[in-house]
């Protein structure tokens, strides 16, 4: 079996990567930061979602020596500048406070019309490849985006992040009142990973 190390402690989207790749090539194994316990967690300090995607991607891949694949995500709002983007995770100061992210959005929305409320979920996924790999000089990148509206108040439980209050554009729904199947025919994240995933069953 081949090796990719997917730089998430989420075994929910390890096991949802694998599934994709599978529709590739039968023979891959894919690992999570749970398989590396001795692995320490990188410091996301990029100006970018892209410098982001390739620090945990080329840091984790010189750790384990396996290929590596990362994504850095986040949501940009339109009336805010593009804000929260690369500081989603940890807008209202904790690191993974859904709920308290949430709040500060909307707070800083309280007086925004519909119309301006404009926003993209934006993802960028990199693969690297050890340097004693056959491909080590290659360093991949893919990124997606769903274009939609912050709603004026959290709707559906499914989902994590912002997902409560994002509409895509076309849908009366959040992505939080999607079927988890469904959104990742739609979000930005899906639509990465599906372009990367041929190039790395090709590669690997």
């Amino acid at each position: 079996m081949r090796e990719i190390v997917l730089a998430t402690r989420n075994l929910g989207k390890v096991a949802e990567f694998e599934r994709m790749l599978a529709e590739y090539a039968s023979d891959i194994k894919v690992l999570g930061l749970a398989d590396f316990p001795d692995l320490p967690d990188v410091e996301e300090t990029g100006k970018s979602f892209l410098e982001n995607s390739l620090l945990k991607s080329r840091e984790v891949s010189v750790f384990t020596n396996l290929p590596a694949i990362a994504d850095d995500s986040g949501l940009c709002i339109n009336a805010l500048n593009g804000d929260p983007g690369i500081f989603s995770a940890r807008w209202a100061g904790v690191h993974g406070d859904d709920l308290a992210n949430i709040n500060k959005v909307l707070e800083q929305l309280q007086d925004t019309p519909e119309e301006k409320r404009g926003a993209q979920f934006v993802c960028v996924v990199t693969l690297v490849f050890p340097e004693n790999h056959p491909n080590g000089e290659i360093e991949l990148v893919e990124s997606g985006s769903l274009e939609g509206l912050i709603t004026q108040s959290p709707r559906g439980s499914a989902g994590f992040g912002y997902d409560p209050i994002f509409q895509p554009i076309g849908s009366e729904l959040t992505l939080a009142q999607f079927a988890h199947g469904a959104k990742d025919l739609i979000s930005h994240r899906g639509q990465a990973m599906r372009k990367i995933a041929p190039q790395i069953t090709r590669l690997l």
